[in-house]
């Protein structure tokens, strides 16, 4: 879109209304197309854990020719591949892995939840369960997910201190330029023994976490970490140590360990981490 078209529109207060309008009937024509092209592929194979439908395949889905290089030059868990999108709802792999934790593994019955840049399916299903808030830096393009979603600063949260039983800032944390102030605000709104679910793209393979905090060229972060506004890609490992060294536990569930949510069709040889902040 033109800069100047999009600052009038910003201007008038309408540039985030029309996007949602305009994701929403990308959205519907998109999930028609699949549940045509995909009828003969239902049956028995893999379960959606969002709309409970099963086929034998899910939608495939691989990143745009200008972050592919370096997703595969270093062999990032990004939440690509086969099997990725639900042809009946649009459930995407690393929404299904976030929501089999919630029904199997953190207990979130009437707790309080603060979820950031919510994802449709996943807010929905904590809503179901759970007074939730949710919040972004720039709320507007969050708005039909959830009205009430506030503008917040995840380096500098206006929530107290211990607000939250469990924070989910689902593949948020590589967009963020000070990504350790981000992980201490989150330990710091959690109650003593809350969980925080914060997975993030990463690769096992490179030796350091590759980062340019300060980028702010579209083109290069794509050729640089896989994507137009991310600013780094996670060494596990190190995504780990940050974590731990901003006062939280953290322990690694492999994709063998998760083989009862294989069904799910999850993110293949995903890890997920649980993240508590200690009693």
């Amino acid at each position: 879109m033109n800069p100047k078209f999009k600052n009038i529109l910003h201007s008038l207060g309408i540039y985030h209304p029309l996007q949602s309008q305009y994701r929403n009937f990308v959205f519907h024509v998109k999930r028609l197309f699949f549940k045509i092209s995909f009828f003969s592929y239902k049956g028995h194979g893999f379960t959606c854990n969002v709309c409970q439908q099963q086929y034998f395949r899910f939608v495939d889905d691989w990143p745009t020719s200008e972050n592919k290089n370096a997703l595969s030059t270093h062999n990032v868990i990004a939440g690509y591949g086969k099997n990725i999108i639900c042809p009946n709802c649009l459930s995407n792999a690393r929404e299904r892995l976030v929501i089999a934790m919630l029904q199997h593994h953190i207990n979130i019955e009437n707790k309080k939840i603060l979820h950031l840049s919510p994802e449709k399916n996943v807010y929905q299903y904590l809503q179901s369960k759970s007074q939730v808030d949710t919040a972004d830096l720039v709320p507007g393009f969050y708005k039909n997910i959830d009205k009430q979603i506030k503008t917040e600063d995840a380096t500098a949260f206006s929530f107290a201190d211990q607000s939250f039983d469990l924070v989910v800032a689902n593949h948020i944390l590589e967009h963020i330029p000070a990504d350790l102030k981000a992980m201490s605000e989150i330990y710091r709104v959690l109650k003593k023994g809350g969980f925080a679910i914060l997975q993030v793209p990463y690769s096992e393979t490179i030796s350091v976490t590759i980062e340019e905090s300060l980028i702010e060229n579209p083109a290069r972060q794509s050729a640089l970490f896989g994507q137009k506004d991310h600013v780094r890609i996670y060494q596990l490992n190190d995504y780990i140590s940050r974590l731990e060294q901003s006062g939280f536990i953290v322990s690694k569930i492999s994709y063998k360990e998760l083989s009862t949510f294989h069904k799910n069709a999850i993110q293949l040889d995903e890890t997920f981490l649980d993240i508590k902040k200690p009693y």
